[in-house]
C-alpha cells in the first residue's frame, strides 16, 4: 500500500468514528443547548424577576412599538413569543419533540426576521435558523428524550 492510499484509509477510519451515533448525539446535544439558551435568554429579558411567564410592563410596550410589524395583537404576541421562549428551549434540552421544537423556533425566527429585523438575516437569524434545520432534519440525536422513546417502542 503506497503513502496516499495509506493516508485516506486512516482519514475513512476517522471518518466513521466520527460519523458514529456517540459523536453526533454529543453535538446535536450541544446545538439543542445553543439554539435553546438563545430564545431562553430572550424570553427571560421579557419577564418578571423571579417569574417565569409574568410578562413586564415595558414588554408589552415593546411589543406595541418596536415589534409592531408583527401581524397580531401585541399582548396575543408577546405572550405567545413568551411562552415558546420558555417551553421550546426546555423541550431541546431535554431533547423532547425536539424537531417539533426546533420547527417552532425556526418559525419564531422567520417572524422576527421578516416582520420586527429584516436587516438581521446575516449573520445572526441565518446561524439561528441553520441550527434549527439541522434539529429539524437529524433529530435530538442520542442522547435525547426522543431516542429514549423511539428505543422502547421497539
Amino acid at each position: 500500500m503506497n503513502a496516499a492510499a495509506a493516508t485516506l484509509t486512516r482519514y475513512d477510519a476517522a471518518v466513521r468514528s466520527l460519523s458514529g451515533r456517540v459523536p453526533e448525539g454529543l453535538v446535536l446535544l450541544f446545538v439543542r443547548i445553543v439554539l435553546g439558551g438563545i430564545f431562553w435568554r430572550s424570553g427571560q429579558t421579557k419577564v418578571a424577576e423571579g417569574t417565569w411567564f409574568q410578562l413586564t410592563d415595558t414588554m408589552y410596550e415593546l411589543f406595541r412599538t418596536e415589534y409592531a410589524g408583527v401581524p397580531l395583537p401585541p399582548e396575543l404576541a408577546a405572550v405567545m413569543a413568551n411562552t415558546a421562549e420558555h417551553i421550546l428551549p426546555m423541550l431541546l434540552l431535554a431533547g423532547l419533540f425536539t424537531r417539533f421544537s426546533a420547527l417552532g423556533l425556526l418559525g419564531m425566527t422567520l417572524v422576527i426576521q421578516l416582520f420586527v429585523y429584516p436587516d438581521a438575516w446575516w449573520p445572526e437569524h441565518s446561524l439561528w435558523v441553520g441550527l434549527a434545520l439541522i434539529l429539524i432534519l437529524r433529530g435530538g440525536g442520542l442522547l435525547s428524550l426522543d431516542a429514549l422513546l423511539v428505543a422502547r417502542r421497539r
